[in-house]
């Protein structure tokens, strides 16, 4: 895919890396001239709509976040069937290809990348998005040292959707939390357990729990105990040790509650790492209690050789005798049971059956919940109508027949009819980027929308150009919705004032025009190449306001144009005393006009040595000349005599 450009905007250079889900490129954007990396979802992915769907709004909901170490995704967008989003492109290589490369960390390095990676997750946690798959191949390291997390949002995509996952599921095992590994619910406590792990494997150089299966290593993050990192290496602090430990319990209650809490033990751990600070909750929901043994001689007599065989026997048969009794006992007691449970149910069935069944306001519920319940009762529902509503979500009741407070009969022959929201209407904006501005204003109204045109300078888009639109290609409004349109303008021409040239000399003039981001004109005379003349005049005039980079036209005198050049070189005979930078300056005195002028003014290197300079001298006259060197008086001051004099 190299070389193809997604999105009229993002050109794909090389193939960087992949993975189960995706494939991942380096890119650069031509908008903003800068690289990035894109994410391009497999086919597998991609094919499925609610997978799509899914991960569309879970990347725009964590492209919210702003943190130093969260990857920052800057865009998400389909072409055809190429879905994609565009990330931050971080130069550097993953934690799990640092740990291979070094082996075991060092604490304090250990402990200041976890607490990078674990401020993450906190800023995540604040607003309310759970990664699901923090992992050493999901932590990149910059050049600097500065850990990002990557693939918020779509892992937690993945987990809602039902795919199979071989490639990623071996990837993330070995770092999966005991209730991801059983299936059940996952929050918060879930990453920390995978940061838990990370860890331990930053500090010891591989992880706690390996198999020759996924099925294996799952097994025993929900079994096994981890083997303390201090017994592989005593060099590991004990505040780092209690931290992990406390980290990948089993038991969710037992671990860190907030990512908070985690990241002040990481901190305080970098000042006392020997601490016995770290709180440990070892209390249990379901305590072991202190049953008394109840003990039967009966069962308790042991055969004795010493015992006639029909004694043998007898004792024998007693056992026998009484484990029967407790069977037959057993049986009794479950048969009384179920007939009691059967007729307890029976009558109390008969006595609901005969009573009213009030209904309840069901608007704003969820209808397949209050369906339930209803038909729990008895009560029949109705295949639900459905229309588009802005005031209730998806599934959400509107109206109900009969309305609340009717009677029913429970069991009768009864049934009710509900209205439920289809969510609010929303229209997909299409992509109008580089299109007429006039032609997009139509496609936004026939969609039902209202356009607003904004005008706007753009450097890259020609004037009456769509540049883009708020809100952007390929997001969902609600009908009736404004749509602000960029149109371009072109580049914008910044204005600037004409500097005052009279009474300057060429290189004065010249310095000017440049630091006001003008340029040379028409020049009058046209053979003035005198740089010592001065201006007489100017087109525009001084402080006329213009476009930068407008041409200005000058008109030189004429009556000190008898003027003839005389080279001479200067050479830097002492060039040890003198940086590599040094500032020069050369007055003269001509003798036509009794008046100082600057011949030269600036800094020259030392390899412009030695120096050429030309010295004007009027006809006839002379000129006196002055060198200084960084405010100093190179030479004595000399005269140039006109030649031939």
């Amino acid at each position: 895919m190299e070389g193809q450009v997604l999105g009229n905007r993002y050109e794909l250079i090389e193939k960087i890396g992949g993975g189960g889900m995706a494939l991942v490129y380096k890119a650069r954007c031509r908008l903003l001239n800068r690289f990035v990396a894109i994410k391009i979802l497999r086919p597998e992915f991609t094919n499925d709509e609610e997978f799509v769907k899914r991960f569309r709004i879970e990347a725009q909901s964590v492209a919210s976040l702003s943190h130093p170490n969260i990857v920052s995704i800057y865009d998400v967008g389909h072409e055809g069937d190429i879905h994609y989003i565009v990330m931050e492109y971080v130069q550097g290589i993953t934690l799990k290809e640092y740990i291979s490369k070094k082996g075991a960390l060092e604490s304090k390095e250990a402990v200041n990348i976890a607490i990078q990676i674990c401020s993450a997750i906190e800023h995540a946690h604040m607003n309310n998005i759970v990664h699901r798959d923090i992992k050493p191949h999901n932590i990149l390291l910059t050049r600097d040292g500065i850990a990002k997390v990557t693939d918020f949002g779509i892992a937690r995509a993945v987990s809602s959707t039902t795919i199979t996952m071989v490639g990623s599921t071996i990837g993330s095992v070995h770092y999966f939390s005991p209730e991801q590994a059983r299936g059940g619910y996952t929050d918060e406590k879930s990453d920390l357990y995978s940061l838990g792990i990370a860890l331990y494997e930053m500090v010891t150089g591989r992880v706690p729990f390996d198999g020759e299966t996924p099925v294996a290593v799952a097994l025993k993050h929900i079994q096994t105990p981890a083997q303390e990192p201090v017994l592989m290496d005593s060099n590991i602090p004990k505040s780092v040790n209690d931290i992990i430990m406390k980290a990948i319990k089993k038991e969710q209650n037992k671990r860190y509650q907030t990512a908070s809490e985690m990241l002040g033990d990481l901190y305080r751990s970098l000042k006392e790492p020997d601490g016995g600070f770290v709180e440990i909750n070892e209390s249990d929901n379901s305590p072991t209690r202190r049953v008394r043994a109840i003990q039967n001689e009966n069962l308790l007599i042991k055969d004795d050789p010493s015992m006639k065989d029909d004694e043998r026997k007898s004792k024998k048969n007693e056992r026998l005798t009484i484990w029967l009794a407790a069977l037959m006992s057993v049986i009794l007691i479950g048969v009384f049971v179920y007939v009691g449970y059967r007729v307890v149910t029976s009558t109390g069935s008969s006595e609901i059956k005969d009573k009213d069944f009030v209904l309840e306001n069901y608007a704003g519920r969820n209808f397949y919940d209050v369906k339930k319940e209803l038909e729990a009762m008895k009560i029949q529902v109705k295949d639900a109508k459905k229309k588009y509503d802005d005031k209730y979500g998806k599934d959400m009741i509107i109206t109900q027949s009969p309305a609340a407070g009717s009677k029913m009969k429970i069991g009768g022959y009864n049934s009710i009819e509900f209205e439920i929201s289809d969510g609010p209407n929303l229209i997909k904006l299409v992509d109008l980027k580089n299109t007429d501005y006039r032609i997009a204003e139509g496609k936004i109204n026939e969609l039902g929308l209202i356009a607003s045109v904004t005008d706007e300078f753009s450097d890259t888009v020609a004037t009456g150009r769509v540049i883009r639109t708020d809100p952007p290609a390929n997001e969902e409004v609600k009908s009736g919705s404004v749509v602000t349109i960029y149109k371009s303008k072109g580049p914008e021409v910044k204005q600037t004032e004409v500097p005052n040239l009279i009474g300057k000399n060429r290189s004065e003039a010249l310095k000017l025009l440049s630091d006001a981001k003008l340029v040379t004109g028409k020049i009058t005379p046209p053979d003035s190449v005198n740089f010592i003349i001065r201006i007489i005049r100017q087109d525009p005039p001084p402080k006329s306001s213009v476009a930068e980079g407008s041409a200005v036209d000058i008109e030189f005198e004429n009556d000190v144009s008898q003027r003839r050049l005389v080279i001479r070189k200067v050479n830097l005979t002492d060039p040890q005393n003198y940086s590599d930078k040094i500032k020069v300056l050369v007055e003269i005195t001509p003798s036509d006009t009794g008046k100082v002028e600057t011949l030269m003014s600036g800094y020259k290197d030392k390899k412009e040595f030695p120096l050429s300079i030309s010295i004007p001298v009027p006809d006839k006259g002379s000129s006196k000349v002055r060198i200084y060197f960084n405010d100093k008086l190179y030479v004595p001051e000399f005269t140039e005599e006109s030649p031939g004099r």
